[in-house]
């Protein structure tokens, strides 16, 4: 027997939550069944172009809630509802947090993503800050291949990712790539801080003075 597909219906609106909750909502609705995330899941890392089996379920969603023909908008759109459809099932049980008392800029973006994968050792600080730099400097086309394979690393260690914000932000990236940029380091810095140690460095530094 198959699973029923779910219509491609969004949860009803509200003024207090914002869009991009409402469309990760309404992802986690669709991944109920195992035919409709299978068939986002087939997007990863792709091109809107090349994501042929998606459009059923988020083109009717972008027409109604979102600017469909801006290609970064819509290239975001898909690419987090493959991510969330591929989520490893350890991470699957896991539902949106809409908690209207965090302000927005407080909600973890991927750089604090990152900063708790160091903390928790799933990610050696290297490679976190390394992957930081490097999408810092690169446009959107060259960060979405690479986001599947770190997403799965982080959600197999079990850290949380607020799909959300990083809707947001990839959507706004190109037009906004320093700012956001900046922002992801912060929180990245800002949340490992507690496992970085510069007094061995800095005491080095001074005796060679």
């Amino acid at each position: 027997m198959t699973d029923s597909v779910p219509a491609a219906s969004a949860p009803p609106a509200s003024s207090s939550v914002r869009v991009s909750d409402r469309f990760v909502a309404y992802v986690h609705q669709l991944c109920a069944s195992t035919q409709a995330r299978a068939a986002l899941r087939r997007g990863l890392g792709l091109p809107v172009e090349r994501c042929t089996y998606l459009h059923r379920y988020l083109v009717p969603w972008l027409r109604d809630h979102d600017d469909q023909h801006h290609g970064d908008v819509r290239r975001a759109y898909y690419a987090v509802a493959s991510l969330i459809a591929a989520r490893p099932r350890s991470a699957r049980d896991t539902t949106p947090d809409q908690d209207a008392s965090v302000s927005w800029y407080e909600r973890p973006n991927l750089g604090a993503s990152l900063g708790q994968a160091v903390a928790k050792g799933v990610l050696k600080e290297n490679s976190a800050e390394s992957a930081l730099h490097l999408m810092a400097r690169q446009s959107s086309d060259a960060i979405h291949p690479g986001l599947p394979a770190l997403i799965r690393q982080l959600l197999a260690g079990g850290i949380t990712i607020d799909w959300a914000v990083l809707l947001e932000d990839l959507a706004w990236w190109n037009r906004s790539r320093d700012r956001i940029a900046t922002r992801w380091l912060e929180s990245y810095f800002r949340t490992a801080a507690n496992t970085t140690d510069p007094a061995p460095n800095d005491s080095a530094e001074e005796n060679d003075r």
